[in-house]
């Protein structure tokens, strides 16, 4: 299966959270702070008003109730549709 995102959406994979500290102590996946991260797998074609400022591979933050989730391609991964006003930062090294 494929998705193609329509208009000014994108597909999203969310980023693991942390399990372990530096010191080596495992945080219960209760206790983890997630923050909203994802790399984008898939966008759309954007549209006049909503212009797609990402591209695949990217990695992005997002707002945190945003999207739509979805399982795709069998995986246990989690999968968001995103819409592009929903990014709200550009992650880079």
């Amino acid at each position: 299966m494929k998705i193609k995102p329509l208009a000014g959406r994108i597909l999203v994979k969310n980023d693991k959270a942390e399990t372990k500290t530096a010191s080596g102590l495992i945080i219960p996946e209760a206790a983890q702070e997630k923050t909203q991260t994802a790399v984008v797998k898939a966008v759309g074609p954007g549209t006049d008003e909503n212009k797609i400022t990402v591209k695949v591979g990217d990695h992005i933050m997002y707002d945190k109730y945003a999207g739509t989730k979805i399982k795709y391609n069998d995986s246990d991964d989690d999968y968001l549709i995103l819409k592009m006003s929903d990014v709200i930062a550009l992650i880079t090294d």
